[in-house]
């Protein structure tokens, strides 16, 4: 069973993802993280996209690609894939295509998750965490028991993530319906979309991606 999941950056992705690859035993390619894997194991298509990324060039898609399928083709891939954060781009998700073909693979389902945009921000930018453990809270949703103190370690001082602040959300968001979104189409006219709550507790997203999956499971 192989998947794309697709949604704006903070729309829970990488979790869903997660719960998806313990429940199905399918692995989850994040290309951000593949890509500084191979970064730091020197390996010959590392030492490529690191070429690209020092003359402050993006990595091309044909490089992407060839990490996918040397991840793919590993043996803890013989229950499938989740792709995480791609393709961004209609030619990227032709390449995709392209290369699952001719490994006689298929995409089974590709999964939308929608999201609110305003409610995104505030569940987003509202974000911050202890500064010496790491514990995470929110404005609105999670705050600490006592104002200003981490109940988890009791330090007294917390921190913000430059990209978790409203005007950087909101241009990741812009950036995602520009390039992204466009793919959408692509994905309906090949009766592989299905659109699903992305704003919906995290369990329930979770079901409403697993009864989708169950007739594959």
């Amino acid at each position: 069973m192989n998947l794309i999941l697709l949604g704006p950056p903070g729309a829970g992705k990488g979790t869903q993802a997660r719960m998806l690859q313990e429940h199905f035993g399918l692995i989850q390619i994040a290309t951000g993280d593949m890509l500084r894997e191979h970064i730091k194991h020197h390996t010959d298509l590392g030492q490529l996209a690191q070429n690209y990324m020092n003359q402050g060039q993006l990595v091309p898609d044909l490089v992407v690609i060839q990490m996918i399928e040397h991840r793919i083709s590993e043996a803890d891939a013989n229950n499938g894939f989740i792709l995480d954060g791609f393709p961004r781009t209609v030619p990227q998700a032709e390449s995709l295509d392209k290369m699952l073909a001719r490994r006689k693979l298929k995409l089974d389902h590709v999964i939308e998750m929608r999201v609110d945009e305003d409610a995104l921000v505030e569940r987003i930018a509202g974000r911050f965490s202890c500064a010496a453990c790491g514990e995470g809270y929110h404005d609105k949703f999670k705050k600490p028991a006592r104002e200003g103190v981490c109940d988890k370690c009791g330090f007294g001082q917390f921190v913000r993530r430059d990209d978790d602040r409203a005007d950087t959300v909101r241009k990741r968001l812009a950036a995602y319906r520009e390039q992204t979104a466009p793919i959408l189409p692509y994905y309906q006219a090949k009766g592989k979309l299905t659109s699903i709550d992305g704003m919906a507790e995290i369990d329930v997203v979770q079901t409403q991606i697993r009864q989708l999956l169950r007739p594959q499971a």
